[in-house]
């Protein structure tokens, strides 16, 4: 696990970057790797990393090369299949100097072209250069588990683990990419390859980029399979989803260095723990996170149910509880997460890897379980949509959008959350296909983005959109549904924050539910399997029933995020207002002043649930200080901590 950095400069221009400006560009993000680095100057190409030794400890320092040293790689990731690929690869001829599964790829692009990629199973940012050709290729994995930003000009491409690596590079600095703040405001977060960031994008899940001296081409090289297959039952998928899952977890845990994982208590975390119990004679090392507080944390609060399965696999469990009071944090959180997304989970998830860091290296997730297997409500409009259509046109168009109005929304208690999916569900469902799913998942409609940003931005649709349109051509609901978050939500959202928390700890984070051929399987399974009688996740409950009690099992999901909707009408009302106020982010002729002031006014009242699109304005006004004003996220952290205390 690393962070890769580099630049390509344009062949017949004089060189504008040094080594001693990739060298700054990787220092930036030690974090990332804070046990070696490496790097190296030919003809057009300078690049380097920054390694977190986990496999070959001794032996896998990067940059790798090939036998006669005219081939290159750097690596962010994990190969899990790199033993059988070193089988092959040594069958064919290759010598290989290490052991380190960062080898493998060097030697298979040697072998195998520009299809090495194809051959790995993994997570993975990369890149590898061909010194005889002048010729970089630069990749991202499949699901899109290692992020992987790029700036590209008539100077060349700069590329790099993330985003302030680029900002490092002379004359290259950080402005708002307002076509991005779409995106930010109706979803929060910015579909690939945007980014809030003018001139920096990023490769999208699946995609490889060449570059050499006849320019740059950008291709993807996989995508999830695009029909199912109606040849098995139930009882079949529960097999093979049981075979795959458990031998996903065994791949994963493959490291020379302690492994742990989060157990959050519910049906995933708990069955990737089980699967990890059973191929350890170790001690399981397990981390979890709560909330101290009134109502609305209990309700938030799942440290209960992960003690009972600690308890049960004997795992060596820690804990911990957060307060309010971790807004303090929000300026380190942001200057790590470099993109404002709209997820509590970002707090969530840096605390507890900064616990798990303290004992291990490697941490395994249950990250993806609920979009593969159908684990989320949004799921179920599809099923839902089909007795509503039912109803006549004048219920549906005229009785329902005015009993949506009159429902409350917030998410401190059960009720409310029943309302406030209720209320969406209602408002969306005379909106065509692609725009209904995408309202399942906004932080803010169209007429409220029209209220931030003014006409003529609102009117674009967000990137969740356009790849809702192009995924419409697939017949099933819930493989269309995976493919859209695959490329969106998942990648972006979830992903993103879990690389960039657990990086900035210092520890890998690994996601066996996205392990390749477990997904292209799950991916196969048709709607009536996956979700048999509008039962979420109701293959996936099957095919653990045998490993994990009742209670964890069939219990209702809870997400990994944090009570910030409660928070900010108590505990952070004062910080709310500190960087949403005129005098902060409504001072930036950026967004409107009075639309901000009105969307909180309705989220306290309880008329509408706004807690992700505060969250969003709030991380926007905070990377505004970090990375547009060039403040030092101590610096921010100061200024809060003393506003709170004033309070």
């Amino acid at each position: 696990m690393c962070g890769i950095v580099g630049v390509f400069q344009t062949p017949g221009r004089a060189n504008r970057y040094s080594l001693e400006d990739v060298r700054a560009m990787a220092e930036v993000i030690a974090h990332r790797g804070p046990d070696d680095d490496g790097f190296l100057e030919y003809g057009p190409l300078t690049f380097g990393m920054r390694r977190l030794s986990i496999i070959d400890l001794e032996g896998g320092q990067q940059p790798i090369a090939n036998e006669d040293s005219t081939v290159f790689v750097i690596n962010n990731g994990e190969i899990y299949n790199y033993r059988q690929l070193r089988e092959l690869l040594v069958s064919l001829g290759h010598r290989f100097r290490s052991n380190s599964d960062t080898e493998v790829i060097v030697h298979a692009y040697e072998e195998f072209g520009d299809e090495f990629v194809k051959r790995l199973d993994g997570m993975f940012a990369l890149a590898v250069f061909d010194t005889r050709r002048e010729r970089l290729i630069v990749a991202r994995d499949r699901m899109g588990i290692k992020p992987l930003y790029f700036r590209r000009d008539e100077q060349g491409f700069a590329f790099a683990s993330e985003v302030k690596s680029l900002l490092a590079l002379p004359g290259v600095s950080a402005e708002v990419d307002e076509s991005s703040l779409v995106d930010y405001l109706s979803i929060g977060y910015s579909v690939a390859p945007g980014t809030i960031f003018s001139g920096i994008d990023k490769l999208s899940p699946a995609s490889m980029v060449t570059i050499d001296a006849d320019g740059v081409e950008f291709k993807p090289y996989w995508s999830p399979p695009k029909a199912t297959d109606e040849t098995h039952d139930f009882a079949g998928w529960v097999d093979r989803v049981r075979a795959e899952f458990d031998r996903a977890v065994e791949d994963h845990m493959v490291a020379d260095v302690p492994v742990g994982a989060f157990l959050s208590g519910g049906i995933d975390s708990s069955a990737v723990c089980h699967l990890m119990a059973e191929h350890t004679d170790a001690e399981l090392n397990t981390y979890s996170i709560g909330y101290a507080g009134g109502k609305a944390e209990r309700y938030y609060n799942e440290l209960s149910y992960a003690r009972q399965v600690a308890d049960k696999l004997g795992t060596r469990h820690r804990e911990i509880e957060v307060q309010p009071d971790v807004a303090s944090l929000l300026p380190k959180l942001i200057w790590h997460l470099e993109e404002p997304i709209s997820d509590s989970a970002i707090t969530t998830t840096f605390l507890v890897s900064e616990l798990a860091s303290k004992s291990v290296k490697v941490i395994l997730s249950g990250v993806g379980g609920d979009e593969l297997f159908a684990g989320y409500n949004r799921y179920l409009g599809g099923h839902y949509h089909s007795y509503l259509d039912r109803l006549p046109r004048w219920c549906r168009q005229g009785v329902l959008p005015r009993i949506a109005e009159l429902l409350p929304s917030g998410r401190q208690n059960r009720l409310m959350d029943i309302c406030r999916y209720a209320k969406r569900f209602f408002e969306a469902s005379e909106l065509e296909p692609a725009q209904r799913y995408a309202y399942y998942l906004a932080t803010a409609n169209r007429l409220t983005v029209h209220s931030l940003l003014g006409a003529e931005l609102a009117e674009r649709d967000s990137g969740l959109v356009h790849v809702a349109r192009v995924e419409e051509e697939i017949e099933d609901e819930l493989l269309r549904l995976f493919r859209i978050d695959w490329q969106t939500q998942l990648a972006e959202n979830l992903l993103l924050l879990t690389d960039k928390m657990t990086m900035a700890c210092s520890i890998e984070c690994r996601v066996p539910f996205l392990d390749q051929r477990l997904v292209e399987l799950a991916s196969s399974v048709p709607s009536e399997h996956k979700l048999p009688h509008g039962t979420l996740k109701g293959l996936l409950r099957a095919a653990l029933r045998q490993e994990l009690p009742p209670e964890i099992i069939d219990r209702r999901k809870r997400g990994f995020g944090a009570p910030v909707g409660a928070w900010f009408k108590r505990d952070l009302a004062s910080l709310r207002w500190e960087l949403l106020g005129a005098h902060a982010l409504g001072a930036r002729d950026l967004l409107d002043a009075r639309a901000i002031r009105r969307i909180c006014d309705l989220h306290d009242q309880n008329r509408a649930d706004y807690t992700d699109l505060i969250l969003v304005l709030m991380n926007l006004e905070v990377w505004m200080r970090l990375f547009v004003d060039g403040r030092s996220h101590e610096d921010v952290s100061a200024e809060l901590r003393a506003h709170l205390a004033a309070a």
